[in-house]
């Protein structure tokens, strides 16, 4: 039994580690309305929680000892702490997975009330001490009141997301005109910058766990955490001074000495998991506190539609009957309607009684932030710079732009100013953030090469495939099949060579962005997939399809016997036999043949005069121009990245894009003066409609002419 006991007091300590890490995750992201990234309600949650609450359901032993005693009503006040700590991740949920995870907590949850009642009810708990029997009473009705709460804001959830949902699809065009409305010509930085922070606007405040966890429902649980974690603390500081007590009583079950290591571990469980319900609180309030907004909030505690919009949509649905009796069918149906508006004005009760449950902190929430204005107000009175408080009009204008695509469930609400200011710092935070990370390999080399003359300006040599096929080129695979021949010249050395290889690297996580946003249809992804397996095989183990770019034979020792290494070796590795590797190995040849033949061609009867680090050098150029032409598409890739379709997935979404934005800045502003081949702008997404592949031909013959090759 100590060994259960410790297994009880390691599932606590993973729910307490988890709660930890969303603490963690909030600050730094800072999220102070702490949204659930680890602590999440599913099957593994609730399983490592049914083994935590093992203490009160245990029916078969007395736990007569202080020490039991306090541990099992312990376990009920960190079990209140978890419930608080999970109602926002219901928001991530769709309607299945909702529908599950309630049912199967209010299962674990009913349970233990069921099993605490009866302890009450024969002495098990309070057998020392009767006023424990109301502890644990009110711990019983606290988890029925969460219980409630968590059903009731499972029934709005799919409600407010409708709602939302509609309002970003009209924030969305909005921020598309407001794009299209600035003055012509291609997305610059700044136009890409003030995109993002309408769309990271939108997904912050448009967040599922954000709009839960500043609902009245969030704010009452909070306050009952806190409440039960006072509790639990004044009644175990109580008892353990009581220390003849202790000591004559101290452990009364087969649990032993593991029922202080779980007291202990639920305790700190409670105090540490206290922190993030009460931030909820505090953040649902000053997000949107005002003195109108107490007013209309004390004066009439309005229901709004989206709390029983669910269930008076199932009350108008029809029902399939199974039955043909026409007098049972209207017996079903209004039972049903009686169950529905039953459930309906429970609803409503208990939306008020959050309400005024959430009233409760606001005396403390309205002196935090005096407290805080008091700062400010001090801070200015040092600051020259500052004009009323820290703000200036310009700023103040620009707030209120950003405020049009402020998403909120109600209309007569308004973000507080301190709130939109914080939300549009955290975009330049993350801007700044990705700054630091930007790829700097790839940037010398783009500045190294500024070409951009070969793409759409030659006629192409059209070299025929090896074989037929329907797979497109994509950019990522001549840039690793270019590089594979680069890495195989001998002659350069190993740190030119590391360079390109980084370069290219950094590019490739680019380029697989512009393929996965602009051209993710089927013809063009299974060379993608070639295109990875590919440059995995080229970076790590310095191959091409299995032959070592190092392992020439000695006569191979100028860049014409290499090339044509290449071409043959490619040529005599197409198969008819069609299974995924042959298509994989085709795909590649048909890469190399196509690239290492229009070199070939390119250069005539004057190949074996070329040198290899005149080839490298061209072979660098062409890379980087490939390069320069695919990231020409980054602006698009970005805007393109901001709309999420799915609402669960939006705010990660706009956050990965603000990092892009701020890794690829230079990137885009380098690029931003050089000028476009005259195609199509549809066409730019895409390799093989801007000849860029058949580039190599005409930039070799161009750079021969000019002197950029000299021939031996």
């Amino acid at each position: 039994m100590p060994w259960i006991g410790m297994y009880i007091a390691l599932a606590s300590l993973f729910c307490i580690l988890a709660m930890v890490a969303d603490l963690l995750h909030g600050f730094r992201n800072r999220k102070l309305y702490f949204p659930c990234k680890y602590f999440t309600l599913n099957a593994a949650s609730l399983s490592v929680i049914a083994v935590a609450m093992k203490l009160p359901v245990d029916l078969s032993n007395p736990m007569r000892g202080w020490a039991d005693q306090i541990a099992r009503i312990g376990s009920m006040a960190f079990m209140c702490t978890m419930m608080a700590n999970l109602l926002p991740s219901l928001a991530t949920m769709n309607s299945k997975e909702l529908l599950t995870n309630i049912i199967a907590l209010d299962i674990l949850v009913i349970t233990l009330i069921v099993n605490v009642c009866i302890e009450v009810y024969t002495g098990v708990i309070g057998y020392f001490y009767h006023f424990f029997m109301l502890i644990a009473v009110f711990y019983v009705a606290m988890l029925l009141i969460l219980l409630i709460i968590h059903t009731c804001s499972g029934l709005t959830i799919l409600k407010s997301k409708q709602i939302i949902e509609l309002k970003y699809q009209a924030g969305h065009e909005t921020a598309l005109n407001d794009l299209e409305l600035q003055q012509p010509g291609r997305l610059n930085v700044e136009k890409l910058k003030q995109h993002v922070k309408n769309h990271w606007i939108m997904a912050g405040t448009g967040s599922p766990q954000f709009i839960t966890a500043c609902s009245a429902a969030t704010s009452a649980s909070g306050v009952i955490c806190v409440v039960s974690t006072i509790i639990h603390v004044l009644i175990s500081a109580l008892v353990i001074s009581e220390t003849e007590r202790l000591r004559k009583y101290e452990y009364g079950s087969d649990y032993k000495w593991s029922i202080p290591v779980i007291l202990i571990i639920q305790f700190i469980g409670c105090l540490v998991g206290t922190i993030a319900p009460l931030c909820r609180c505090y953040a649902s309030l000053s997000f949107k506190l005002s003195i109108k907004w107490i007013w209309n909030h004390i004066k009439v505690f309005k229901v709004e539609s989206y709390w029983t919009q669910k269930l008076y949509d199932l009350k108008q649905s029809s029902v399939s009957f199974s039955v043909t009796n026409r007098k049972t069918k209207m017996v079903i149906h209004n039972i049903k309607v009686i169950f529905l508006i039953i459930c309906i004005g429970l609803q409503k009760t208990v939306v008020v009684a959050c309400k005024m449950i959430a009233l409760l902190p606001i005396f403390f929430v309205i002196f935090v932030l005096f407290c805080i204005r008091c700062w400010k107000w001090f801070k200015a009175m040092f600051s020259a710079s500052s004009i009323v408080m820290g703000q200036n009009p310009e700023k103040q204008e620009n707030f209120n732009d950003l405020r049009r695509y402020v998403l909120q469930l109600q209309d007569d609400m308004e973000l507080s100013e301190r709130t939109l200011k914080s939300i549009s710092k955290s975009v330049n935070h993350l801007i700044k953030k990705g700054e630091k990370q930007q790829p700097s390999n790839l940037v010398k080399l783009l500045r190294e090469f500024k070409g951009f003359e070969g793409v759409g300006k030659y006629d192409s040599l059209h070299i025929p495939p090896l074989f037929a096929t329907d797979y497109l080129d994509c950019w990522s695979l001549p840039l690793v099949t270019l590089t594979a021949v680069a890495v195989s010249l001998p002659k350069i050395q190993n740190e030119i060579v590391d360079r390109l290889l980084s370069s290219v690297s950094e590019g490739l996580t680019y380029v697989t962005l512009v393929e996965e946003s602009l051209n993710a249809t089927d013809k063009y992804v299974s060379t993608q997939k070639a295109a990875k397996v590919l440059w995995l095989e080229v970076e790590v183990s310095n191959k091409w399809v299995g032959k070592n770019l190092k392992n020439h034979a000695p006569e191979l020792n100028t860049a014409g016997f290499i090339l044509q290494w290449f071409k043959n070796t490619a040529k005599n590795m197409v198969t008819e036999v069609q299974n995924d590797n042959s298509i994989y190995r085709s795909i590649c040849a048909n890469s190399m043949y196509r690239i290492t033949e229009s070199i070939l061609l390119s250069y005539h009867t004057n190949i074996d005069e070329l040198s290899q680090e005149d080839l490298f050098t061209e072979l660098s150029s062409i890379i980087a121009d490939i390069l320069t032409a695919c990231l020409t598409n980054l602006p698009q890739v970005i805007v393109t990245k901001c709309h999420e379709s799915v609402i669960e997935k939006r705010e990660s979404s706009v956050n990965a894009t603000v990092q892009l934005l701020g890794e690829t800045m230079q990137i885009i502003n380098n690029l931003q003066d050089r000028e476009l081949p005259d195609l199509d702008p549809a066409d730019l997404p895409f390799i093989d409609k801007n000849g860029v592949i058949i580039l190599i031909i005409p930039l070799l013959k161009n750079c021969i002419s000019s002197g950029r090759i000299k021939l031996m």
